[in-house]
């Protein structure tokens, strides 16, 4: 969703904020206004899904653009254009793929206890 709709949150209107960016220029524009408006309107704690990541300067990119930030990453991974092709889960085609298993880990970390 565009950063447009943080701005109709109230303050602390959930548990855990996700701004998920690609290493896009419109993508890292808009993760960079979400995080702005996240700060200035204190809608409680967040993280920063890095998301396709092919490589450190990717990643760098991001983390420019949102600053100090938990940043989790998903990386760029074949598997996942192959189940789309396929139209099929990635967690069904490919269960140990580096996205998968990157995903897993994010579902764990904002399930976890805070």
């Amino acid at each position: 969703a565009e950063a447009g709709i943080l701005t109709r949150m109230e303050e602390q209107a959930g548990d855990l904020g996700l701004v998920v960016v690609n290493p896009t220029p419109k993508s890292i524009e808009v993760g960079r206004r979400a995080r702005a408006i996240l700060d200035a309107r204190k809608l409680g704690p967040f993280l920063v899904v890095a998301n396709r990541v092919q490589d450190d300067t990717d990643l760098q990119l991001i983390r420019e653009a949102v600053g100090e930030a938990e940043i989790f990453v998903i990386p760029e991974d074949p598997e996942v254009f192959r189940a789309d092709v396929q139209g099929v889960s990635p967690l069904d085609l490919a269960p140990g793929s580096p996205a998968v298993l990157a995903v897993e880990r994010l579902a764990e970390r904002i399930l976890a206890p805070r």
